[in-house]
């Protein structure tokens, strides 16, 4: 069976573009939640800072959506790589 490169590209892309916007607008109601998270998230980003602002929430959402999206698409490609028939390996 193989993986569709496009779908679990998007599904990888929103999914943890759409974690960093939660937690990021949960963190501008709620100063002290998820925090560490996005000080994690920033040191990795380096567009992101943990300022605690709408930009910064929509430039680490952003900055999620592609990286998400080219770790999706090197999951689908390594596993279709690797689940061909078995005399390939």
């Amino acid at each position: 069976m193989k993986l569709s490169m496009r779908g679990m590209t998007l599904a990888a892309a929103f999914l943890w573009g759409g974690c960093i916007l939660f937690v990021g607008l949960l963190n501008l109601a709620f100063p002290d939640y998820g925090m560490n998270f996005l000080r994690m998230i920033s040191s990795v980003y380096p567009w992101f800072h943990a300022s605690r602002s709408f930009p910064d929430v929509l430039i680490g959402t952003g900055d999620g959506l592609v990286d998400g999206a080219v770790a999706g698409f090197l999951f689908a490609w390594l596993y279709n790589v690797f689940s061909g028939r078995p005399h390939q390996i």
